[in-house]
């Protein structure tokens, strides 16, 4: 497990990191495809919270692409870096989560994000932020659809409607399970939105979320849960 300190220069205040998206934003990436789904290896990254004791911890799981099954893993818990505010939630968990993907010992691959990507207010959600930092292809999953508005799509699994702000197209709620409630998906940098929900797909076999997500989770707050009290 690393230990992860607070980035020197890292944002203090709202405006700071308001500042800092507007700045990476323009660095991302949306014309690229992607890795093909089912090839290479797949990170899935999630973080947890312990609010009394100000401390986050991080997972990033590493899964062979094919055939899901686990290749690595590595976790990093530090002090809580940025306030909660609403749309800058990437200030949060950026620290632990790049921590815990600088101590993998293979490559990553595609990252899936338990978040968002350009489904956020200010089009520059975690999975965007993470994918311009480190250049890696980057897509979000994320449990609902934040503030953006959507279509049920049609019950059979693979359906999907494009998830709205306006008019505008942000990601897709797409069905990974018959009848079940979708998952939200968009872009974060360097893939095209069907090869995201393309890779959705692929890695929920089973269940509604992608197998990254729940070894993720499940790694982080076992992290967390281990980690002395301060």
């Amino acid at each position: 497990m690393t230990t992860v300190r607070i980035p020197e220069g890292w944002p203090a205040t709202e405006e700071e990191a308001r500042a800092v998206q507007d700045e990476l934003r323009t660095r991302l990436i949306l014309d690229e495809p992607g890795p093909p789904p089912g090839t290479g290896h797949v990170t899935g990254v999630d973080v947890a919270y312990d609010d009394e004791r100000d401390v986050v911890a991080a997972a990033a799981v590493v899964l062979d692409a094919s055939s899901l099954d686990v290749v690595a893993e590595a976790t990093a818990v530090g002090r809580v870096s940025f306030p909660y505010v609403p749309g800058l939630l990437a200030f949060r968990e950026l620290p632990a989560v790049l921590a815990a993907l600088d101590a993998l010992p293979c490559p990553s691959g595609l990252v899936v994000c338990d978040g968002y990507g350009l489904a956020h207010p200010r089009r520059f959600g975690l999975a965007g932020h993470l994918g311009v930092l480190t250049g890696l292809p980057t897509i979000g999953v994320a449990k609902n659809p934040f503030t953006f508005t959507y279509d049920d799509p049609d019950t059979p699994r693979g359906s999907s409607s494009p998830l709205l702000a306006g008019t505008e197209e942000v990601g897709r709620a797409l069905r990974t399970r018959d009848a079940v409630k979708p998952v939200f998906v968009s872009v974060g940098h360097r893939v095209t939105l069907p090869n995201a929900c393309a890779h959705t797909l692929a890695l929920t076999p089973r269940y509604r979320l992608p197998e990254t997500t729940r070894r993720a989770d499940a790694l982080c707050r076992k992290a967390l849960r281990e980690t002395a009290p301060a």
